[in-house]
């Protein structure tokens, strides 16, 4: 500020002077006004100087100022730098004492870090925590995080975890949670827990998902007995009630997803084994047509048997015996051959269908093992391709082979049995008529005879 003022000062005086020469009207005038201007301008450095040597005793007594400080904080550093040496002595000490008082408490440390691991990875995965949620997290906390000793508390939690699952592990327990559907909803239903082992609900075994700690239900439900007992246990409320139980928590029904059912098995077999499926049931459609017909015309002809004087057109024996009456005058030779020719006519209508169903059950074996050969050769080409380092790229290909061979066998049986009981019945008819026509000639000719 005392500069500025200066220079206001300096800048007013030439100002003047620069006025006075213009007004001066001589150079006596003009000399006049330097002088005065010369004696402003020294007592103007005067004040300069003064100002000067006040702001220099200044300076210097700022230096000292900090100067002091300077020395105070050397001083200061000098004290910390003992005392920071003094704590590590300290410091050294301490631990000492703290491992003899210690001693084998030492090693608690490591046991119990290891004790809540393994107990960490079993309770976070049991499906007990569907029941008790967050039971996890303090055996996590205490396995990865901890870098002391364990306190009282924390020891007691320990065995309080451990207890818990030990005593949950015999209970059969009823409680409400969350249950995510198949669809991707949730609500809240009554879950049944069985021990350790299993979770049944409305929908039959659930899971539990110890990743998202949700329950859902089993991605495919077990067989219908299995199914049926786990709602009858899911409808109790008191007594024994047998119940199928998965020792493995789970694992084994969780293989059900894998497992392939009877119509994957069926479809399996491609399109040999439709062929195949598809004569059998045209030889069983044929081989039922067949004894419906054959048993209302042995019904029609045990009828004809009892009225064998006034034979019918409606059923192979009348149709014979209408022949008999038409060729009475006849010879044996004659009606004999005469009554052949009537079984003849009705023997195409009595065996039609059957040979069929004879061929279908013999066909059936050999379509069968046409499978079974194309299933090995495309196992053979895929090894060509991708090798044996995967079973299951040569497994759609073995079960092809495998699954027509069976299927072949299932067709042939069920054919041949079809066929048995059609031919027997057909056999029994052709039986009668051949009765009734020998019969017939025989009383033809005792009759010439007499």
């Amino acid at each position: 500020m005392k500069t500025v003022f200066k220079s206001i000062l300096a800048a007013a005086s030439i100002a003047l002077v620069s006025s006075s020469a213009q007004a001066a009207s001589s150079l006596e005038e003009l000399l006049g006004e330097v002088k005065k201007n010369r004696v402003s301008e020294a007592r103007i450095n005067k004040q300069r100087e003064a100002e000067f040597q006040s702001a220099r005793a200044d300076k210097q007594a700022l230096l000292r100022k900090a100067q002091a400080e300077l020395k105070a904080e050397q001083a200061r550093g000098d004290r910390l730098q003992k005392q920071f040496a003094d704590n590590e002595v300290a410091l050294a000490e301490k631990e000492i004492e703290l491992d003899q008082a210690t001693g084998t408490l030492g090693e608690m440390f490591g046991v119990v870090r290891q004790a809540s691991a393994e107990a960490y990875g079993q309770i976070s995965t049991s499906i007990v925590s569907a029941e008790f949620p967050g039971r996890g997290e303090f055996l996590k906390r205490m396995s990865e995080e901890s870098k002391g000793l364990p306190n009282i508390k924390e020891l007691e939690d320990l065995w309080f975890a451990l207890q818990t699952e030990m005593t949950e592990s015999g209970q059969v327990s009823r409680f409400t949670t969350e249950v995510v559907s198949l669809d991707g909803g949730s609500q809240q239903q009554e879950v049944v827990r069985i021990g350790t082992f299993n979770l049944i609900g409305e929908q039959g075994y659930l899971v539990y998902d110890d990743q998202n700690e949700k329950v859902q239900p089993l991605g495919r439900q077990p067989d219908s007995h299995l199914l049926a007992s786990a709602n009858e246990l899911f409808a109790a409320s008191s007594g024994l009630i047998p119940f199928y139980a998965d020792p493995s928590s789970g694992a084994i029904l969780g293989l059900l997803k894998e497992k392939a059912t009877m119509a994957d098995r069926y479809h399996a077999g491609g399109n040999v084994g439709y062929v195949i499926t598809g004569m059998l049931i045209i030889g069983l459609l044929i081989g039922f047509y067949k004894i419906i017909t054959l048993t209302l015309i042995g019904g029609k002809i045990r009828s004809q048997l009892k009225s064998v004087d006034s034979p019918s057109s409606a059923n192979p024996l009348g149709r014979i015996l209408q022949v008999y009456k038409d060729n009475k005058s006849a010879d044996v030779e004659t009606l004999e051959l005469k009554l052949d020719e009537a079984i003849l006519k009705e023997l195409p209508s009595i065996d039609s269908g059957i040979n069929v169903i004879k061929i279908f059950a013999a066909i059936a074996p050999l379509m069968g093992l046409l499978g079974t050969v194309l299933g090995m050769i495309l196992t053979f080409q895929q090894i060509t391709l991708f090798g044996t380092g995967d079973p299951k790229l040569m497994a759609g290909s073995i079960s092809m082979a495998l699954v027509t061979t069976a299927q072949g066998i299932i067709a042939a049986l069920p054919l041949l049995l079809m066929h048995s009981i059609v031919a027997g019945r057909s056999k029994s008819i052709v039986h009668i008529l051949d009765e009734q026509t020998a019969g017939i000639v025989a009383a033809h000719a005792e009759s010439e005879k007499a």
